[in-house]
């Protein structure tokens, strides 16, 4: 038996002359692939916004109703006030909820390409009338407007959800004030919760075109997400703007964002921080006595009185907004720094 050979039509060349598959048809294979991660990714949302939602209504409504007590040294004041500063202790940082821009670019940017290259189904893939740069390039920037989409959505619930804690009248119950650029609750909010959502989606689909493996891409990009995550919090995002400094200022605002605090003496540095408990016991030990303890300010006045500048260097709640464009900027493009390299890489892997 011999093999029967079809020959090729006049002035074809291969693959080349294939008419290439439209953009829009590779919307609907990208959709039909992920909709059930992308489903899931919806209900994991939907059911921490509905519990978002119950919980912040409840703490709006008990806000309000701490503020409109009167007298406000009653007892019955009082005690809306200690119930409201027990409420929902385990959400107000924002920390447990970090997890979530992590976990959608782990679970949704990491097996974009890790789980085709793991199970060689992307032989098949590459060998269609779409090329495998446009399969990849196409698959990349559908999956990550959706992410931002949801992402920013959620973001929206965020934000109404810790509004309270920013807002003069929970300052005014006594209540410690929250710096809008606590770790933990500044990249939840604004723009902050989708562009970091969209690098985790970016590092995870990279880790998932270079480690080829749909398990070990999910715990690298999650390992590298965290770091990222760390430098941005710990180091990067104070210098951002150049801080304020002022002298022997003992009202900053308890929304400020305190970067440093030191002491000088006749124009020589004294010490870094809080006065030590030397300097303390000579100075301040004779402080009229009142309700419980000194505050910090108390304190750190009574040592300027002796001679000392203290100097204090921070950055005020209203440059929330310029951080947050900065910091998604740069988070924006990285990400397309990383989209691109992986898409690079694609073109360049042999089938």
């Amino acid at each position: 038996m011999t093999a029967r050979t079809r020959a090729a039509r006049p002035g074809s060349t291969g693959d080349a002359a294939l008419r290439p598959v439209p953009w829009r048809r590779m919307a609907g294979v990208t959709w039909r692939q992920h909709r059930i991660t992308l489903a899931g990714v919806a209900v994991f949302l939907g059911a921490l916004a509905v519990c978002l939602w119950l919980i912040g209504t409840s703490l709006h409504h008990a806000i309000a109703a701490a503020t409109a007590c009167h007298p406000a040294g009653s007892a019955a004041c009082q005690g809306l006030v200690v119930a409201l500063e027990g409420k929902d202790n385990f959400l107000s940082n924002g920390l447990i909820l970090q997890v979530v821009p992590v976990l959608i670019g782990a679970f949704v940017g990491a097996p974009v390409l890790a789980r085709e290259l793991e199970t060689g189904t992307f032989r098949y893939a590459w060998t269609q009338g779409f090329g495998r740069w446009r399969w990849a390039l196409a698959k990349l920037v559908l999956l990550a407007v959706a992410v931002i989409a949801v992402a920013g959505a959620f973001a929206v619930l965020l934000s109404w959800y810790y509004q309270p804690y920013f807002a003069p009248s929970y300052q005014s119950l006594g209540l410690d004030a929250t710096t809008p650029f606590f770790p933990g609750l500044f990249d939840l909010r604004g723009i902050g919760l989708p562009a970091w959502t969209l690098a985790a989606f970016a590092i995870g689909a990279l880790a998932g075109m270079l480690i080829r493996r749909v398990v070990p891409a999910i715990v690298a990009t999650i390992a590298l997400y965290a770091g990222l995550a760390f430098a941005a919090g710990g180091f990067l995002r104070e210098h951002y703007l150049a801080p304020l400094v002022t002298a022997n200022d003992f009202n900053l605002p308890g929304t400020a964002w305190i970067i440093s605090q030191w002491a000088t003496r006749g124009g020589r540095f004294a010490f870094a921080g809080f006065p030590p408990m030397s300097l303390l016991n000579q100075f301040c030990a004779s402080l009229p006595p009142g309700q419980g303890k000194p505050s910090v300010g108390t304190l750190q006045q009574c040592v300027a009185q002796h001679g000392y500048t203290m100097w204090t260097s921070y950055q005020p709640a209203s440059r929330f907004w310029p951080f947050q464009w900065i910091e998604g900027g740069w988070l924006l493009a990285l990400s397309v720094l990383l989209i691109a390299a992986t898409v690079w890489l694609v073109s360049r892997r042999a089938a």
